[in-house]
């Protein structure tokens, strides 16, 4: 499983690749501490259901802010959830390189690396960019 803490614009601050043995709110507690120590000045998080119950709580301990994102349980059909389209966003763009198309790699740490090697392609393109149009 590929977990995620992306910014407002979905670039990627944080990255883990687990196994799929393990519960999405035990690895986001994982994550905590080191999210704290390196980025100061976070204080929310917008998460998916599945991180419900501890994580908020652990999120909480160390000064986190956490919503969770989820859909309305008595509205049948499709429903944009709000801000969860950021991350399923970036999701989608890492889908775009072809070593993470798929699960191709033996190993968990070749997938988070080839994880920020693709997000560092995609601030270059658009660096790129800006540079061009001005």
């Amino acid at each position: 499983k590929r977990h995620l803490v992306v910014d407002t614009e979905g670039l990627v601050l944080k990255a883990f690749v687990s196994e799929a043995n393990y519960y999405d709110g035990s690895v986001g507690s994982w994550l905590l501490p080191g999210l704290r120590k390196r980025f100061p000045r976070l204080k929310k998080l917008w998460a998916d259901g599945t991180y419900a119950g501890t994580f908020v709580e652990q999120a909480q301990a160390v000064g986190i802010d956490v919503e969770i994102t989820s859909r309305l349980s008595d509205v049948p059909g499709f429903q944009v959830i709000a801000h969860r389209w950021v991350s399923e966003r970036t999701f989608a763009w890492l889908g775009n390189y072809r070593r993470l198309s798929k699960d191709y790699e033996y190993w968990v740490y070749t997938s988070d690396a080839m994880i920020y090697a693709a997000m560092v392609h995609i601030m270059v393109r658009r660096l790129a960019r800006l540079q061009a149009a001005s």
